[in-house]
């Protein structure tokens, strides 16, 4: 999974980058010569480190995710770069970070601090960015046109009014996740990599001061900029940056001077993420590794098993599955199996979240 993190000057991406990666990324530095910070990460998952614990295997491989911070020039300061749209049309997720918070030592752009008004500065690059992509094509589409067979211009025809529904959308000021788009719809523009079309999580960076603020700024926020495609997170950017730097024991007991409670925000983006892209994890478990695998929600044991290899989608017989939280309890497959809760399903068993697998096949 990509996922590319954007935002004005002194929003505080940079540190959220250094947050999430453990990096220690220079912040502040908006040369338009800057070439994007990029860190990969591994997603947390518990049910893995259980099932390591009872395996004791020679290795685990967790999840992992792409991180990449673009520096602003190329969206907005100096105009569009779209070479780095085309490279934003790419990711999975798209992280725009908004500033809340405010801080004398870092003077904001725009003179003050107006979250309202930031979330529109990128968003309407972007829309203008997907607007120019939409109106070359349909030129080039009245173009091709003049030239085509009547049976090819049908088709064209067809293509050229989509295109124009979606310029319309975004000239109202829409960016096109909210637009109705049926999924064919979807596949046939996919090729385009409109950047306003990918799913969005809205990171405002709040400060120390708003942390006990942080349902009533959310409620507002939800209240104007909530819509479909987008979720949206608070994070105090600053704060986790350092979190980052220390060792568990210490994070916690930091967390807990400043009255922090629940699942940790950067876990919680992550999570949000995997939801907002349909995804969840199956795992396999043995001596030589245990291993969490991303899928989208909904694929049948074949498909899934085609994540592993293709040899084994191909050659599919059956899998056995056991429920993590009952292959916990029993301590091992052995003795699950001993219990009869090792099922054995066949081709049109659909993998839910936290399955642990063992694929039969033959080739």
């Amino acid at each position: 999974m990509k996922i590319g993190i954007i935002g004005i000057p002194r929003s505080g991406k940079t540190s959220l980058f250094n947050a999430v990666t453990r990096g220690s990324a220079i912040v502040g530095s908006y040369s338009a010569a800057n070439e994007p910070n990029i860190g990969t990460v591994q997603v947390p998952d518990t049910r893995l480190d259980a099932l390591a614990e009872i395996y004791t295997p020679k290795k685990t491989t967790y999840a992992e995710i792409q991180w990449v911070d673009y520096p602003y020039a190329g969206i907005g300061s100096s105009g569009i770069d779209q070479q780095l749209m085309q490279s934003l049309g790419e990711l999975d997720v798209l992280v725009h970070v908004v500033r809340s918070f405010a801080d004398a030592s870092v003077p904001h752009d725009q003179g003050s601090v107006d979250t309202d008004r930031d979330i529109g500065i990128l968003e309407l690059e972007l829309q203008f960015s997907d607007l120019e992509l939409i109106e070359k094509r349909v030129t080039r589409i009245e173009s091709e046109m003049r030239s085509v067979k009547t049976a090819e211009r049908s088709e064209l025809e067809r293509h050229q009014k989509l295109l124009n529904k979606m310029k319309s959308h975004l000239e109202e000021g829409s960016n096109l996740r909210t637009l109705e788009m049926a999924e064919t719809e979807i596949q046939e523009v996919k090729h385009y990599n409109f950047v306003t079309l990918i799913p969005e999580l809205l990171v405002i960076n709040i400060g120390e001061d708003q942390l006990g603020e942080v349902e009533g700024i959310i409620e507002t926020i939800n209240n104007e900029h909530g819509n479909r495609g987008r979720a949206i997170v608070l994070i105090c950017a600053k704060v986790e940056a350092e979190l980052s730097t220390m060792n568990l024991d210490e994070a916690l007991e930091f967390r807990s001077e400043l009255g922090l409670t629940g699942e940790p925000p950067l876990n919680n983006a992550i999570a949000i993420t995997y939801d907002m892209l349909g995804l969840h994890s199956f795992l396999t478990a043995g001596e030589d590794e245990c291993r969490a695998w991303p899928i989208q929600k909904g694929l049948t044991a074949p498909q899934a098993a085609g994540k592993i290899h293709s040899d084994l989608e191909r050659g599919f017989i059956r899998v056995e599955v056991a429920s993590y939280e009952e292959l916990i309890l029993a301590g091992s497959m052995a003795e699950l199996k001993k219990q009869g809760k090792l099922r054995t399903e066949g081709k049109q068993y659909i993998v839910e979240d936290g399955d642990v697998m063992n694929v039969l096949f033959n080739v």
